[in-house]
């Protein structure tokens, strides 16, 4: 069986297909889990993960299509940025459907994704060795507390009180 995503650099209607079918499922899933854990309308819900699975499809487009040398996902983070920005026409309608995406929901989903993933190549993550498990820990722990981190000084510079 072939995969999903193609990693190649050349963009295909097979690749763009397999694109589509990747994050038509993801926004299913992460419509119900909204639903059901959230109580955000389904409609809404499917409605932001179709706006944000766009911006996505572009951003990957365009990252095997422009000549230079950018990463998917900063052409994403700018598209995102740009049509939600305020006094842009497309905000509003952005803002009011993407805030009925719950960032956890998404998150549960993708991990949901990177399990099955490691269950097809578990003989090479095994090959990694307990070295890797604990550069892992050690990555996730490093990023949650740097962003807590962060978040925290955001909070204090613009006034809201510490918990």
């Amino acid at each position: 069986m072939p995969d999903l995503i193609d990693g190649s650099e050349n963009v295909s209607v097979h690749g763009i297909l397999n694109w589509i079918l990747l994050l038509s499922i993801f926004s299913v899933i992460t419509m119900v889990a909204n639903y059901l854990g959230y109580d955000h309308p389904m409609q809404d819900s499917l409605i932001g993960m179709a706006i944000l699975s766009l911006i996505t499809l572009i951003g990957v487009w365009m990252e095997r299509e422009l000549p230079f040398d950018v990463s998917s996902i900063i052409y994403i983070s700018i598209m995102g940025i740009i049509i939600a920005f305020p006094g842009m026409p497309t905000s509003e309608f952005v803002l009011y459907y993407v805030s009925r995406v719950e960032l956890l929901s998404i998150v549960t989903v993708f991990l949901a994704y990177v399990g099955i993933g490691m269950g097809k190549s578990w003989d090479e993550f095994k090959a990694l060795g307990w070295k890797a498990v604990v550069i892992t820990v050690l990555v996730i722990a490093s990023t949650y507390y740097g962003a807590a981190i962060v978040a925290h000084i955001v909070l204090v510079l613009t006034g809201v009180p510490a918990a």
